[in-house]
């Protein structure tokens, strides 16, 4: 079994400033034995952390979180780049292309451009939802997401969704294989998964963000 975070973004998304140095010490801290760096947009983090994590406990899968025109998509184990506002049937289409998964985070939120707030799934090729994204523990959207993993044999994942690296670990995933890339994809696949963990603290979270917001001023 292992413990995994599929959904952290690092400085390389624009609304993160978390080092990967400083990802990797708290991934271990928490005992995970995979993450993923699925920056909005870019491969730049993935890049970094598959070359930091080589020879080490850790293991990295390639990931990257992509804007299509109706909310975000991630391409899970995908190595470059694919381009943003494409439909969600193009955007899916070109990770399946590239080896990867088609996982969709936090699907109902529609404040962060949630997929399935806006698009029906059965259009869809979808090979996973967030179940439990610690950024919404408490609300409706991983309540939804839950039921149509259920209902509908979807396979389930948590995950941090960290913008900070502290964050890194609230909510993870349990996964039934082989610690290797191609064996966790086809056990994602298979539905051999758990989602669990905890909601992001709302007074840490508000400290980061007026921290981050007091420190752009003297940028």
């Amino acid at each position: 079994m292992l413990k995994m975070d599929s959904h952290i973004h690092s400085e390389y998304s624009p609304d993160s400033s978390s080092k990967i140095d400083d990802i990797l010490k708290v991934a271990k801290k928490e005992k995970l034995n995979v993450i993923a760096i699925s920056d909005h947009n870019t491969v730049d983090g993935t890049s970094e952390v598959l070359k930091k994590t080589r020879n080490t406990d850790i293991l990295a899968i390639p990931s990257i979180e992509i804007s299509s025109t109706q909310g975000h998509i991630l391409g899970f184990g995908c190595e470059e780049n694919i381009p943003r506002d494409l439909t969600p049937e193009d955007t899916i289409d070109r990770i399946h292309d590239l080896g990867g998964l088609a996982i969709i985070p936090h699907p109902y939120c529609f404040y962060r451009h949630g997929l399935l707030h806006n698009t029906d799934y059965k259009n869809l090729k979808i090979d996973a939802i967030e179940t439990k994204n610690a950024r919404f523990i408490v609300g409706y959207c991983n309540r939804k997401a839950k039921k149509l993993s259920k209902n509908e044999h979807i396979s389930e994942l948590g995950a941090s969704d960290a913008h900070y690296y502290k964050f890194v670990g609230d909510c993870y995933s349990i996964v039934d294989s082989e610690k290797d890339i191609d064996s966790i994809l086809k056990a994602i696949k298979k539905g051999n998964t758990e989602s669990h963990g905890k909601g992001t603290s709302n007074i840490l979270l508000s400290k980061y963000l007026f921290e981050k917001n007091i420190l752009k001023k003297f940028d």
